[in-house]
């Protein structure tokens, strides 16, 4: 496995090797002891989410807060996304700056993005399958969103506003500036 850091060095991109021949492919897709080597802190992923969209399917900006804030390790397993992670730790000298990567099946990349990330995606390919790890569970009073369209973060999400399917949820979130619901910087949350 490869890890590349971005232009926001707390998200990577993860390249695994992909061996291939006349059968088909094998690729190891997590390593805990490589990971947790690379990025200097343990992680626990606690559970395992998929979900099937398509084209023009745009999910999130989203995140929970702590204590159940998540670090998630995204991929494709069918299909194609483009996968965004927005840093909204008060204070970052990167607050509001966001990383976007075209995973796909074909590429094999994966993201991890950390706690003080929200988090959302697009699908660029009908019948995406779109899998990820997360270090804690799903908790509905600690979950919270970032509007998808706020100008403020300028995200070219590719796929035309018009197009863009979306949940009534994600619809109504609020801007960055308007939420209280924040990180702050040189927290660590993994303690």
């Amino acid at each position: 496995m490869t890890f590349i850091k971005t232009d926001i060095s707390d998200v990577v991109i993860i390249k695994p090797k992909v061996h291939g021949d006349e059968r088909g492919y094998f690729t190891e897709t997590f390593r805990a002891d490589k990971l947790e080597e690379f990025l200097g802190y343990k992680i626990n992923f606690t559970q395992d989410n998929e979900s099937k969209s398509s084209l023009g399917v745009l999910r999130g900006l989203h995140y929970q807060l702590p204590p159940n804030a998540q670090t998630k390790l995204v991929r494709v397993i069918h299909g194609r996304v483009l996968d965004v992670a927005v840093d909204i730790r008060k204070n970052s000298p990167t607050f509001g700056r966001y990383v976007a990567v075209e995973l796909s099946s074909d590429n094999k990349k994966q993201l991890l993005i950390p706690r003080g990330f929200a988090h959302g995606f697009v699908v660029l390919e009908d019948d995406t399958v779109f899998a990820y790890k997360v270090d804690s569970y799903y908790s509905a009073k600690s979950d919270r969103g970032i509007a998808f369209d706020d100008k403020a973060l300028d995200i070219d999400w590719i796929v035309p506003k018009q197009k863009l399917i979306l949940s009534d949820k994600d619809k109504k979130q609020p801007t960055l500036l308007q939420t209280n619901d924040l990180f702050e910087y040189g927290v660590n949350y993994y303690e």
